[in-house]
Parts: structure tokens; C-alpha cells; sequence
């Protein structure tokens, strides 16, 4: 390519200002560049919770943003997971102790579908029947959160700290716990991609239906 289409190039693209949810009050991300508005629609940005408020403690939190809708100079975006750093979760880990996480899918009640996954650190070992009592606990009161709140309401109470906090005051009654973290939060699905896979299950019950032809 010559100098001179190189230019052209360059000059053709635009820069992006990209926008955190109104839940994390619209605080600017970062940067994206593009030479269509479309080119930016569905990128993601990675940053710290440390970073959105300024505070270094909270870099161990990774958030992950989804562009979802791009107007003028700014693109939009949604929140799509959260997820505790390697390092952070490696540092938890004790010898003699145990880890205890579980796999959690659950549907807010406004219809968001979101994978939850716990995990807690026990002071000791804890033997198998303490392990699943402990795992028990999660599944229950994570189930809880995802039928009594919206997916804005599910994102603040991990994000904050206060579901992670529920199975802590919950579950060291089963046995002594070091720290109960919330390891990731996914979204999995959206409403209107919810009630379509609803309805195919729906059309496909129905084609299974035998019908007696007289």
C-alpha cells in the first residue's frame, strides 16, 4: 500500500469514547477506533473495578463491557461478566484447606439469564459431607438472588461484595471459613433470547405430540 493510501486510511477512522451502563454511573472506559459506526457494535473492553472508582484494592475484580448501541462520538455498552483475577484466587489457596465452588444458572425476574460461580475457603479440611453442605448453601441462596432481582440488582450485589457476604454468614455455621468469593458472573442470555428459546421448546413439545387420525 503507497504512503498516500495509507493516509487516506488513517484519516478515514474515528475514535470512539466507550461508556460504562448508567449502573456503574457512565464513567468512560477507554478508546476504541473504527471507520464504521457498525465496526464498533458488539467490541468488548476489560477493566478493573479498581480503575472504575479509583481505588487499588479492587484491581483483583475484572469487569468485561459490551458495546450495544453507538451514537455520534460515543459507543454504549452493557455489562456482560465479572470475574475474580488468577493471581487473586491463587493467593486464597491454602494447604490443608479446602475450596469449595459450584456452577449456578439462574433467571432474574427480568428475565436475564446469568451463571453464577462461588467459591469458598475453608480454615481447614473440611470432609465431603461439610464440603456439600457448604456447596448446598450456595446453590440455595444464589437461586434466591437470581428470583428476587432484576439483573442490575444481581451485577450491584455481587459487585458490592453482599452475596458473597450472604454465603459467608450462612455457610460458616457448617464449618469455619477463611473467605467466600463470588469467582465469575456471566451473562448468558437476554430477555428476547430467553422467551425464543422458550418458545422452540414450545414448538418442539408440540411436534412430538402424537395425533390419532380417526
Amino acid at each position: 500500500m503507497s504512503e498516500r493510501s495509507v493516509s487516506k486510511a488513517k484519516r478515514g477512522k474515528r475514535w470512539y469514547t466507550l461508556i460504562a451502563p448508567e449502573q456503574f454511573d457512565r464513567e468512560e472506559l477507554g478508546e476504541t477506533v473504527a471507520d464504521e459506526p457498525e465496526k464498533v457494535q458488539g467490541r468488548t473492553i476489560e477493566v478493573t473495578l479498581g480503575e472504575l472508582q479509583d481505588d487499588a484494592s479492587a484491581n483483583n475484580i475484572k469487569l468485561t463491557f459490551k458495546v450495544n448501541d453507538v451514537a455520534s462520538d460515543s459507543a454504549y455498552t452493557e455489562f456482560v461478566k465479572h470475574e475474580l483475577t488468577r493471581d487473586y484466587l491463587r493467593s486464597l489457596v491454602r494447604r490443608g484447606a479446602s475450596k469449595v465452588g459450584a456452577t449456578i444458572t439462574v433467571l432474574t425476574t427480568d428475565d436475564y439469564r446469568v451463571r453464577i460461580q462461588p467459591v469458598a475457603f475453608t480454615t481447614k479440611k473440611a470432609d465431603r459431607s461439610q464440603e456439600q453442605a457448604i456447596r448446598r448453601i450456595m446453590i440455595d441462596l444464589v437461586e434466591e438472588a437470581g428470583r428476587e432481582r432484576t439483573f442490575a440488582e444481581l451485577v450491584d450485589s455481587v459487585v458490592e461484595g453482599r452475596l458473597s457476604s450472604a454465603i459467608y454468614n450462612d455457610a460458616k455455621t457448617i464449618y469455619p471459613l477463611r473467605r467466600v468469593e463470588i469467582q465469575k458472573l456471566t451473562l448468558e442470555a437476554h430477555p428476547e433470547e430467553v422467551a425464543a428459546e422458550e418458545e422452540a421448546a414450545v414448538d418442539v413439545d408440540a411436534d412430538d405430540v402424537a395425533v390419532d387420525e380417526a
